[in-house]
Formats: structure tokens, C-alpha cells, sequence
């Protein structure tokens, strides 16, 4: 990986295309090669794996993914950004630049894509967008079956959680729905350009079957309300979705759930277990 993007490259191409980097795009970009090479090497990918990169920017990452040995897409919403990655790929590794297809698009609405199905997602994902943006690509594309994503710290931390945890959460709940994450380490926030107020943390996470034969949709709605006021019992904050809080008690009742419990002590199987009891 001889051709990373150290800090004077990464500040060099910024001023050459003129970029800024943005709160609004959260962007933070990567220029620590060394950091590169841990994520690389931590996403676990085979040789010749496809694989989404969201939010590639100036082009770390990617070269690094590259250089093991991935097929790219990567996705990136700043046009100028999207126009000059392939541009440093080609400068830096030619040998490697057919492997690499970029499109221009927000990735929290991206629905296809071009090449082979992405089997795995890699990415520094944007600050402000990251929690959904990783749920969309989960749920748009069922080939991904595995990843690895770099998040702010309580982010990553939140995306983890257990069930009983402080800081589990709807989004805690709703990837536990794809299938198991954890945090698998810390990243300083002196690799970033411009440097962020926070560390960051990576979470690893594979896909399994889902923990039940239920519509996904159904069973995110008694996530969301189950943690719109998470000092709520299920009974009161549920009431919303079944008609009354006497509804939603026996339907509590039925999926074996108290209804005096709060969602943050709720696995994702008893939120599937819930929804299997909406009307309709």
C-alpha cells in the first residue's frame, strides 16, 4: 500500500480541486495511512470481494481497499469529489484503476448500483448521516453480508449496544435486526482532516437471518415508538400503534412481554415478537 494518501497529499489535492470540507456533508477526511491499513486489514474482505465504500473523499480508503485487493464502488454525494477520485487512482495506482466504479449520489437514498453486488460495506461514514446511512444500505442491498465502518465514538458505541445498555437505542435495536455488530476499537481524532471534537470508533458487523418472518417495517415502527420516550412502559408509549394502551397491554401480554417493561430492555426478537401483533 505504498501509494496512501498521507497528510501533505491529502491537503495538496484539497487545495489543487478547491475543497473545504463541510459540516453539513460531515466530512472528515482520513489522512493517517496507517489508520488506513487498520481498517483495511480489520474489515477481514477476500480477495477480489466486492465491496460499497460510502463517502470515499479525497481517496484514502479507497486505495487502500484497492491495494487489498477489492472491487470498489464507491459513493460519494460531492460532485467534485465524485469526479476526481477515479482521477487519483489512476495517478497513484493505475494498475489498479479498472476496479474501481464511482457513482454520484446520496447515499442515504441510493437504491442500485452499477457491477457486481456489494458483499461487504467499508467506509469513514459521514459524521452527521451515519447511523442512517449504514440502515439503508442494509436494507437496499441484501447481498452485503458483512462490514466494517468508521463512526463517531458514542455512535459506534450506540450502534453496538446490548439490550440493558445506557446508550442502546433504536439503532442499537434496528442493526441487531441485520445481525451482530461490536466496537473493535478506538481511532484518534488526530487522523482526521479537519480534526473532529470526537474520537471515533470502528464497529465490525455481519448479516444473519432475520430473528423472525415479519415485515422489517413493522417490526422498526415499535422500535421508533418504543424509544420515542424511552422513560415510557410499553404499554403507554406503544399505545399509538395498537389504539389504546389497554390494546397494547394485551398485545403485550400475547407476544410475552411485560407491559410495565421499557424498550431499552427489549432484545430485537421481542420487538419482532410485538409487531407480529399489530392490527392489520
Amino acid at each position: 500500500m505504498s501509494e496512501l494518501l498521507g497528510p501533505a497529499e491529502v491537503r495538496a489535492l484539497a487545495d489543487r480541486l478547491g475543497i473545504r470540507p463541510t459540516k453539513s456533508l460531515g466530512q472528515n477526511f482520513v489522512h493517517d495511512p496507517n489508520t488506513i491499513r487498520r481498517i483495511v486489514r480489520d474489515a477481514q474482505l477476500t480477495a477480489g470481494e466486492s465491496v460499497l465504500e460510502v463517502g470515499p473523499g479525497l481517496g484514502s480508503l479507497t486505495l487502500g481497499l484497492l491495494a487489498a485487493g477489492a472491487v470498489v464502488t464507491a459513493v460519494e454525494i460531492d460532485p467534485r469529489l465524485a469526479a476526481e477520485l477515479p482521477v487519483t487512482v489512476r495517478h497513484r495506482a493505475p494498475e489498479l484503476a479498472d476496479r474501481l466504479s464511482v457513482v454520484q449520489a446520496d447515499a442515504l437514498s441510493v437504491r442500485a448500483l452499477p457491477g457486481p453486488s456489494p458483499t461487504a460495506v467499508v467506509a469513514n461514514l459521514p459524521y452527521n448521516v451515519a447511523v442512517p446511512v449504514l440502515l439503508n444500505l442494509l436494507a437496499a442491498f441484501d447481498s452485503v453480508r458483512h462490514g466494517l465502518v468508521l463512526v463517531q465514538l458514542e455512535v459506534a458505541d450506540r450502534l453496538a449496544a446490548a439490550p440493558g445498555s445506557r446508550v442502546y437505542g433504536a439503532p442499537s435495536a434496528k442493526l441487531a435486526w441485520y445481525g451482530p455488530a461490536r466496537r473493535i476499537g478506538v481511532v484518534s481524532r488526530s487522523v482526521f482532516w479537519p480534526v473532529p471534537n470526537v474520537e471515533s470508533g470502528l464497529v465490525r458487523f455481519s448479516r444473519e437471518a432475520p430473528p423472525a418472518e415479519i415485515d422489517r417495517s413493522r417490526v422498526f415502527a415499535v422500535i421508533d415508538a418504543a424509544f420515542a420516550q424511552r422513560r415510557k412502559m410499553l404499554r403507554s408509549a406503544l399505545a399509538g400503534l395498537f389504539g389504546s394502551a389497554v390494546a397494547a397491554e394485551a398485545a403485550l401480554t400475547r407476544a410475552g412481554v411485560a407491559a410495565t417493561a421499557r424498550g431499552e430492555t427489549l432484545d430485537v426478537r421481542a420487538f419482532a415478537r410485538i409487531a407480529a401483533e399489530l392490527p392489520g
